[in-house]
Parts: structure tokens; sequence; C-alpha cells
């Protein structure tokens, strides 16, 4: 190995390894909602027909989620990380080289499975390198590719569907993803938990058809798929996920260690972040939506337009670290929140030609959503031990992957609901602020002395 390759921190080389495989992940989450026309128009398809490019993707995500925790503390999370990120880097590849919509779907699953897998892995990684008393300081990292990264999927989306090709959308992961996995190769430090592990059958069995039919029936809400298809997958994914509920509490080594949500921080932390998510990703589908649909900006327009809102994301990157110290979790939390609720409520005193509203309030967006999430993912895993953090953030993941697809699918059913016109965004924006409002009210029970004197929450406690 180079002389300047053993020299880098291997805490820094699992940030880089984590940045550049969340960011590429997070962004393909969004990048295709804008190319969705130009795919219409190059194979030949209906619109509905080109909606499984995204519905594939995220339930092939959803379905290899659980089993992540289960690899990477059998297999080691270095193995199971590169893995999953080269079979994301080659899915990416097949995408671009792409003849028809059916090969683009196929690969659009394997690009799934692959960021299914990968996500929670990556997360247990950063979480593994840094301890409790040090991971305010990962706010800089966890914000640019969980935030950030979808706010810049329909900047970049835009800009390659009017200047290049949609195809770039998929090759521009090629060399950044090659670039990490070499490094992640070389300066990974290889960690397994327990590789005795049994693998649990029954459980995974239940978790991955039944988070699958959820997601499943939660896209096809927004991509209009038949009502009774979406009634069914629904009705089935959520009776397999209680059956699971069930079977995963009498289970001593279960797919997903439901007992980790007795932690007070990680159980409120997480459904706050859920709150927060269904109503950024509700309005970030909305928006873009309204902006284009009833506002008559092109693609690449819109793009800019919310562009502000990564670079709010940003800025609270850099002051979430200060806010904590200085007011405590549920100050920031609540605040950060009923911020959000404001700026997506804002999004509806938009009007044709009003730009520079437009910016600010995706500024303010961007900046709120940021602070939330970056303090709430420290305030989560702070009293969860190294044993337990694989389990921990497959539950993150899962909770995560959920409450996009719900914040997508509520938005569509009351654009659906509400009928044409832009009085139908307006109420789906008001919808998404009540969200974060919930998640504002939930904040001021989270317990302000976030201290690491406590025992930490052991794995199947």
């Amino acid at each position: 190995m180079p002389g300047a390759l053993r020299r880098v921190n291997p805490q820094v080389a699992v940030c880089v390894c984590y940045v550049a495989a969340m960011f590429m992940n997070g962004m393909d989450a969004t990048i295709v909602n804008v190319a969705l026309p130009a795919l219409v128009e190059d194979f030949s398809v209906s619109a509905s027909s080109a909606s499984s490019v995204n519905v594939g993707y995220l339930v092939s995500l959803a379905v290899c989620i659980p089993v992540s925790g289960w690899l990477g503390d059998r297999y080691g999370t270095k193995r199971v990380f590169l893995a999953a990120f080269g079979v994301f880097v080659l899915a990416s590849a097949l995408c671009g080289v792409s003849g028809d919509l059916l090969q683009l779907t196929l690969a659009r699953v394997l690009q799934g499975a692959g960021g299914g897998v990968m996500s929670p892995v990556a997360l247990t990684l950063l979480f593994r390198a840094y301890p409790p008393a040090e991971r305010i300081r990962l706010s800089r990292v966890l914000l640019l590719p969980t935030a950030v990264a979808p706010a810049l999927g329909p900047v970049l989306g835009g800009f390659f569907v009017e200047h290049l090709t949609w195809r770039w959308g998929f090759f521009v992961n090629l060399p950044v993803g090659v670039a990490a996995l070499v490094f992640g190769a070389l300066l990974l430090q290889e960690h397994v938990e327990a590789p005795g592990k049994r693998f649990d059958l029954r459980g995974f069995a239940l978790a991955a058809p039944g988070l699958g039919l959820v997601v499943f029936a939660l896209e096809g809400v927004a991509t209009g798929a038949p009502a009774a298809l979406n009634w069914f997958a629904g009705a089935a994914g959520i009776a397999l996920l209680a059956v699971l509920v069930r079977a995963q509490l009498r289970t001593e080594h279960p797919m997903l260690d439901l007992r980790l949500f007795a932690d007070n921080h990680f159980r409120r932390a997480s459904l706050i972040l859920f709150t927060c998510l269904v109503g950024f990703l509700g309005t970030l589908y909305g928006f873009t939506l309204m902006y284009q649909v009833e506002l008559g900006a092109s693609a690449w327009e819109t793009g800019l337009v919310t562009l502000p809102k990564a670079v709010g994301l940003m800025i609270a990157s850099q002051l979430v670290g200060w806010a904590h110290r200085r007011f405590g979790p549920r100050l920031l939390i609540a605040v950060a929140m009923a911020g959000a609720s404001l700026s997506f409520a804002l999004m509806n005193a938009i009007g044709p030609h009003d730009v520079w509203m437009a910016a600010f309030v995706q500024l303010a967006s961007g900046f709120f959503v940021g602070a939330a999430t970056a303090e709430l993912q420290v305030v989560a895993f702070m009293t969860i031990d190294q044993a337990a953090t694989g389990g921990a953030s497959t539950l993150f993941n899962v909770q995560r992957q959920v409450a996009s697809a719900l914040g997508v699918a509520i938005t569509a059913s009351v654009l659906a609901a509400a009928g044409p016109g832009l009085g139908s965004y307006h109420l789906a924006m008001v919808t998404s602020a009540g969200f974060a409002i919930i998640g504002a009210l939930l904040a001021l029970r989270v317990t302000e002395s976030v201290v690491l004197q406590r025992e930490p929450v052991a794995a199947g406690r």
C-alpha cells in the first residue's frame, strides 16, 4: 500500500466510503423521476409502464434491507459493503447501456438489491468507527449523502435530460463508484461481529415480501396503478408484517431486532425522523410536479430552483453541532421540525414568476430538515451498543425507506383525490406540513439530557 494511503485515518476512510456510496444511492432514488418523460419517448412506452423503473428499484431495495444486518454481522461489514457497492456500480453501468424498458427495469432491480444491503451496512461501518461521544461531529458526513443527494437528484436529472441524455444519470456513478471501491478495499477495516450467527429464515420469509408489497402498494398509488391491486398488495404486506412482529419478538436471533425499540432514544428519534421524511419526500415530489405542471417551468428550471434546498442542508450540517451543545436535542429538533413545517406550507405562496421566493423557501426547507435529520440520527444511536449497531442500522433504514415511499404516496393520493388544478398541490403541501408538525410535538418528549452514562441497549435484550 502506498505511504500516503497508510497515513489515512481509518475513521476518515469510513467517512469517504460512506459519503460516496450513500450519495450515489440517495441521488439515484430521485434522479430518475425527472428522466421519466425522456424514457417514455426513447422507448416508445406509456408513462405507467415507465414507472416500473422506479417501482422495481424501490421494491428490490425494501426486500433486501432486512438481510443486510445479518450479512454484515456474519461475513464482515467491509466484505459485505464492498460486495453490495460493487453490485450497485455494475447495475448502474447496465442501466446506462439498456436497450429497452425491460433491460432497464431488471438493471434497476439489481441496483436496488445492491443499495438495499449497502445502505444499512454503510451506516453500521460509520457508527462503529465513532464512539457515541464523537458522533455529533458526524453531522457534516451524515447530511451530505442522506439529505443533500435526494435534493440534488432533480437538478442533475434535469441537466442530463435537457443537455446530454438520461443515460448519464447512471453513468455518472461509474468513476466515483470505482474510485470509492478501490479506496475502500485498501483502507477499510474488517469487523465480523458474529461469525456463527444463524440466519432467521422465517423472519426473512416474512420481512422481504411484507416490506416489498407495502412499498409496491405505496409506489402504485404514486404511479396510478389500479386501486384494487394497490389495496390487495398493501393489505397482504401489512398482514405479513403483523405476523413478522409477533415472530421476531419470540426469536432469539431475529432478522429485525424489534426489541431495540425499547431504547427511548432510538424509538423516539426513529418516529420523529419518520414524520420528517414523509413530509420532506412528499414536498420534494409534489413541488417538482407543481412547478412544472402548474407553474410552467422546465425540468432544468425546476432542478435549479430546488438547488437552494441542498445549500440549506449543507449550512445546517455546519451549525448543528454548535446548536446541539448550545440548546440540547429537544429544543433543536422541535424548532427544526416546526421550521420545516412552515417552509413546507410556504411553498403554496410561490407563483409562476416568484423565482427568488421559491429559492428562499427551498433554502429554508433544506436548512430545517437538515438540522432535524442530522440531530435525529445521532440521538437514535446514542445509547445503542456496538453489538446492536448492525441491527439498529437495518431497522433505521427500513423505516427510512417506508417513510420515503409513504411521503410520495400520500402526496400522490391527495393530488388524485383533489383533482386537477393548483389547489390540489396546495393541499398536498399542507398535508406534508402537518406531518412535520406532528414530529415537532413528538420532539417535546425527547429526553433533554442525551447522556452517555446510561448503559446501552444490547441486541436481543
